[in-house]
């Protein structure tokens, strides 16, 4: 089973800096309530899908869980 969500701590152990990390999680939140998920308008809620980050980064963070595939 895949994870996922994600917060900014993961982004950091792929190499982000702390605070580029945190402006993406915090964009991403951003989207996610502009897209009608009231939830995510929280300061307490730091994890996001990670289908979100994909969206802002513009590559795809589960490719090597994938790469099993074939």
């Amino acid at each position: 089973m895949k994870k996922a969500m994600i917060n900014y701590k993961d982004l950091m152990v792929l190499g982000f800096k702390e605070h580029q990390a945190r402006n993406i999680i915090h964009q991403a939140k951003i989207n996610l309530v502009n897209r009608g998920l009231g939830l995510y308008n929280g300061k307490r809620i730091g994890v996001v899908p990670i289908q979100a980050v994909e969206d802002i980064i513009g590559f795809s963070l589960s490719s090597s869980e994938n790469d099993n595939n074939g």
